[in-house]
């Protein structure tokens, strides 16, 4: 931990008093230098952050932004701070119904989600969703995300307290992702067809029986590796009933499109205040307990999704 000057606001830009910052496991790549990009050291990770707007920069106000709102915004890096300078335009404001944790761990998860299912997969109503890495924050949000599209998901996680975390957002069944009939049990639960949709954070070992248990047509979408694991698939169960292989970028997808990201954002925050979304509360850590709180993530013992509190 170190104490530095306090951030003053450029043109445009805002202080944000950090009142929670979520930790993703791109931040663990970023501090393992395991990422593609790779920042001058040395450097404050953290991209998801939450808190109270406490100045304004030249030209700030013209965003719409005050003194006291609300906001959580994506920053790249920084977030692990009591505050940081961010772009007003970047903002979005925080709906009544989340409170600062929930607010710094939701864009991500719930972005690559709805980016995933409805912009890659095309899922459609009544569609079955096999969500691997069930418990975590990824696949949290994909089963929350999937109900509103009208998808019918299914879980898989690898503890009981991850599929019964599966199970109250909304999963109509959860799988032992450790046993050997994740596919058999996977294909009998879509009624013996097979699954429409497989969104896959996890890799590894998983990767091919949930790529046989997609039905013709079926969508296997490619999310990260928190395995560890880049699996390698056997392409002639791709050829196979005509099934296809996506790749899920969402995060180089929202730098090179700007515009869509917000609308995609403020979408799912609507549907947040509205209660049609429900992210769940993640585990807490005080800041100065950052390096648990990244190896907690990079050992999969979270359930959920986990927040700093500076």
């Amino acid at each position: 931990m170190e104490e530095t000057p306090d951030p003053v606001p450029g043109v445009g830009q805002v202080v944000l008093d950090v009142a929670a910052a979520g930790v993703n496991y791109v931040d663990a790549l970023f501090v393992a230098g395991r990422y593609q990009i790779k920042p001058s050291l040395p450097f404050v990770p953290g991209s998801e952050i939450a808190g109270v707007v406490s100045a304004l920069g030249p030209g700030a106000a013209e965003a719409g932004v005050a003194i006291g709102d609300r906001m959580l915004a994506s920053v790249g890096l920084g977030g692990f701070a009591e505050r940081a300078a961010v772009a007003a335009d970047g903002l979005a404001p925080i709906p009544a119904v989340l409170d600062f944790a929930q607010a710094a761990t939701f864009g991500q998860s719930y972005c690559t989600a709805l980016y995933a299912l409805r912009d890659r997969a095309g899922l459609q109503p009544g569609e079955t969703v096999l969500v691997l890495g069930a418990g975590g924050g990824v696949g949290l949000a994909a089963i929350d995300v999937a109900q509103v599209l009208g998808g019918v998901p299914i879980a898989a996680a690898s503890t009981v307290a991850k599929r019964e975390a599966a199970l109250e957002a909304g999963a109509v069944a959860a799988i032992d992702s450790t046993s050997a009939s994740l596919k058999e049990r996977a294909r009998q639960l879509a009624g013996g067809t097979g699954i429409d949709v497989v969104l896959d954070p996890v890799g590894g070992d998983l990767a091919e029986p949930a790529l046989r248990a997609l039905g013709n047509g079926g969508r296997y979408l490619v999310v990260g590796f928190a395995s560890g694991t880049i699996p390698a698939l056997p392409l002639n169960q791709v050829l196979l009933r005509n099934r296809q292989v996506v790749g899920v970028d969402w995060g180089a997808w929202a730098m090179t499109n700007a515009d869509e990201q917000r609308d995609l954002l403020d979408e799912l925050l609507r549907a947040a205040g509205a209660g049609d979304l429900h992210p769940v509360s993640p585990a807490t850590y005080p800041l100065p307990q950052v390096g648990d709180a990244i190896q907690s993530l990079l050992d999969r013992r979270v359930v959920g999704k986990v927040a700093l509190l500076p």
